[in-house]
């Protein structure tokens, strides 16, 4: 029998491996892997503190209003961040973060041996990597220097580098660091931010309570939103961190059972949208020219503006309600306006337009700020100030009647087919002689025209520019129209330059900055006070006073419009523009300058009303509002007329003088042959022209416009009776005309 040999055993085949040499490749691969991950390892850098801080805590910059409580707006739009130091975040939701995330933080190296063998062994039976088992240093790595994969050598990594942050920075550091990092959902970043958007307090503020709740979100910031479907999972979570509060002795029972009961209040979903957008961005547009677009956009930087957020609520209240009403009376879609204190300067109040999210009526321009908006009327107080630092007085008498304007037309052409010019007023009809109180007051226009002319156009234009308009730079494309509004302005700047007669001739430039502080706290500007005396106090106080008159204002308005306030001084002034396409309103107490405006953005003219129909009631409404809560000031009276001046200048028309004209031409005659007209002459008869205090001219038939002003008066008295007014002796004589005793 054939007889096969035995195989060898077990013992016999484990003694013929080549232990030495497997044991030699084992040692060797280990050696070699290991070496390889050291150095991997040592290529790993962790950047200084400050760097790792800077990128940890990219921040968004936040515009405020004057109290510095109201978020206007954060202009990050990925990342709504405010930093704010260690010791102002409250001790409850230092607590409650580290009971739900990291209790022993403050005794560990960065990392926890016996928690990463717990995540790598649910890790290795799932066969994912999803279990976190990460400490609070891990996290400030991996929020700041890594990306969130979940992957093996991105875990080694964390792992490294936080032993390594441990080394460089103290534990408050980057406990501080983590709560001003962390994810509480959506685009809210850091413990401050989460405080202010959820709970509309500052994180230095938040009870236990409170503390729990934010303390249990940055677990899974999307399904435990105060604001999802799962709230009823984030109420249970934040019993859980105040259980742990509880067993880490950072509270007491008493604590803890008046924190599980109590009731917070979350602030309203969606409450953390853009406020008074225009203004914020008007804002916005200043600080980017300033600090340029990247420190704006994420430098933390935080603006206080000086924006008064309740009188601006009213504003776009009573906006929206009475442009929607204007749409149909009046054509009109838009309103906007304007509040400015004018003892600072600063804007208190910006509408751009009845809404800036209303594209049907391209509601995100921004009115008030526009440059292209003709004033009206609302231009003429400016030229009657120049008039009176040049002499005239608000009792100075002049001539309301239908004048060829134009030396390329006859005087007896009173057409305004151009070139020739010849206004009217609204009213169609004119009055005759009136002062300039009652010709400002009741906004006659020819009156305006011939004060224009006198004191001349550069003249005008210099103290607009000094007061604060910006906008008229060419005095060489304006003509007498300037002062009928026939410039382009802005609505903030005839605000802030009313304010100039609001105080008494002061100028403080508008602002919209109460402050502005970079991320780590450091002012980079404040508001101080910038004033300049531009016009002389009389010459301001003459012109609030003439704007409270009520009764120089009856004529256009009547004595009981939205423009009166019975007891209180409150001086305005109405403009609308010959085409109907702009209608203003400005009113100023000593304290605070509201300008009104209606239109349509698209320049489409309006119903042919006057302002005070369009834009006042909007206007009153505003100011009934707002004027109870301003203190009740009074404008200080100007001094009385200097009754030492020429009889025109204080209001009383010469007695001793008649003049001959051509009854043909209309020129003035020297042989006193001809037609013999009444006393009562033109300004130009009376004064030179810049020079009203002067000498009277010698031969008034120099000025171009004598002629047609002259013919002007004549046709009046010829068609109406010379009124009732002050009469009084004057020693002026002319070489051109004849004269004679009444």
């Amino acid at each position: 029998m054939h007889k096969f040999p035995k195989k060898p055993g077990f013992k016999t085949w484990i003694k013929k491996i080549p232990w030495k040499a497997i044991l030699a490749i084992i040692v060797i691969v280990s050696a070699l892997t290991v070496g390889s991950v050291l150095i991997w390892v040592s290529t790993f850098k962790i950047p200084d503190l400050a760097t790792l801080r800077a990128q940890a805590l990219v921040q968004s910059t936040k515009i405020y209003d004057r109290t510095g409580n109201t978020l206007l707006y954060d202009l990050n739009p990925n990342v709504k961040r405010t930093v704010v130091p260690f010791d102002q975040i409250s001790k409850y939701v230092k607590d409650a973060t580290l009971s739900i995330e990291d209790p022993s933080f403050y005794s560990h190296s960065g990392v926890q041996p016996t928690a990463i063998i717990r995540a790598g062994l649910v890790d290795l039976f799932s066969g994912s990597f999803k279990e976190g088992g990460s400490t609070i240093t891990q996290q400030v790595v991996k929020n700041s220097l890594l990306t969130t994969d979940k992957t093996i050598s991105r875990k080694i990594k964390e792992w490294v580098l936080s032993i390594r942050l441990e080394q460089i920075a103290d534990k408050d550091t980057i406990f501080n660091l983590y709560l001003n990092s962390n994810s509480y959902g959506g685009n809210h970043f850091g413990i401050e931010e989460a405080s202010e958007a959820f709970l509309g307090k500052h994180a230095a503020d938040l009870d236990i309570a409170e503390s729990a709740y934010l303390a249990a979100i940055p677990q899974a910031p999307t399904h435990y939103s105060p604001y999802g479907k799962y709230v009823k999972d984030l109420e249970t979570r934040k019993n859980l961190v105040l259980k742990r509060m509880l067993d880490n002795k950072f509270i007491s029972q008493d604590e803890y059972n008046k924190a599980l009961t109590e009731k917070v209040t979350f602030q309203p979903g969606g409450n953390q949208g853009i406020k008074a957008p225009h203004f914020v961005m008007f804002i916005k547009s200043y600080l980017e020219a300033k600090y340029g677009e990247d420190k704006v956009q994420s430098g933390g930087l935080k603006v206080i503006t000086t924006l008064d957020y309740t009188m601006q609520q009213k504003g776009e209240e009573l906006a929206k309600k009475y442009a929607l009403q204007n749409v149909t009376q009046f054509n009109a879609s838009n309103l906007a306006l304007a509040a400015i204190d004018p003892k600072t300067g600063q804007i208190l109040t910006m509408v751009g337009s009845r809404d800036y999210f209303d594209k049907t009526i391209d509601g995100n321009f921004n009115v008030v700020t526009a440059p292209n908006r003709q004033p009206g009327s609302t231009f003429k107080p400016f030229v009657y100030a120049e008039s009176f630092i040049q002499g005239y007085t608000p009792e100075t008498l002049m001539f309301d009647a239908k004048i060829q304007f134009s030396t390329a037309c006859g005087s007896s052409d009173l057409s305004s087919t151009p070139p020739c010019y010849s206004p009217n007023d609204y009213s169609g009809t004119f009055q005759g002689p009136m002062t300039v109180r009652n010709a400002l007051g009741g906004s006659v226009n020819v009156p305006a025209v011939e004060m224009l002319y006198m004191v001349g156009i550069n003249k005008a234009l210099e103290l607009s520019k000094a007061m604060g308009i910006t906008s008229l730079t060419d005095s060489n494309q304006y003509g007498l129209t300037l002062v009928l509004g026939g410039g382009e302005v802005s609505p903030i700047d005839m605000t802030s330059a009313y304010g100039v007669f609001a105080t008494g001739g002061i100028r403080n430039p508008y602002t919209g900055i109460l402050s502005v502080q970079d991320s780590d706290g450091t002012m980079l500007e404040q508001y101080t006070q910038n004033s300049t005396q531009v016009l002389p106090e009389q010459t301001a106080l003459q012109i609030s006073d003439i704007l409270n008159d009520n009764n120089a204002r009856a004529s256009e308005y009547g004595l009981n419009s939205p423009l009166y306030f019975p007891g209180k001084d409150v001086a305005v002034k109405t403009g609308t523009t010959n085409n109907f396409v702009d209608a203003w309103i400005i009113g100023y107490t000593p304290n605070v300058v509201v300008t009104a405006w209606a239109g349509n953005n698209s320049g489409k003219p309006m119903a042919k009303k006057i302002a005070g129909f369009i834009v006042a009631p909007f206007w009153r409404a505003f100011m009934d509002d707002i004027l109870p809560t301003l203190p009740d000031e009074q404008f200080k009276t100007p001094d009385p007329v200097d009754q030492t001046i020429k009889p025109i200048l204080r209001g009383v028309w010469p007695t001793t003088l008649f003049t001959a004209f051509s009854s043909t031409t209309g020129e003035v005659l020297n042989d006193g042959t001809h037609n013999i007209v009444p006393k009562e002459h033109s300004l130009l008869y009376y004064v030179n022209r810049g020079d009203p205090l002067g000498p009277p001219p010698s031969n008034p038939g120099n000025d171009s416009q004598f002629q047609s002003w002259e013919y002007g008066v004549r046709n009046w008295f010829a068609t109406h009776e010379a009124p009732v007014l002050p009469t009084g002796q004057d020693s002026q004589a002319t070489s051109t005309a004849t004269t004679s005793s009444q």
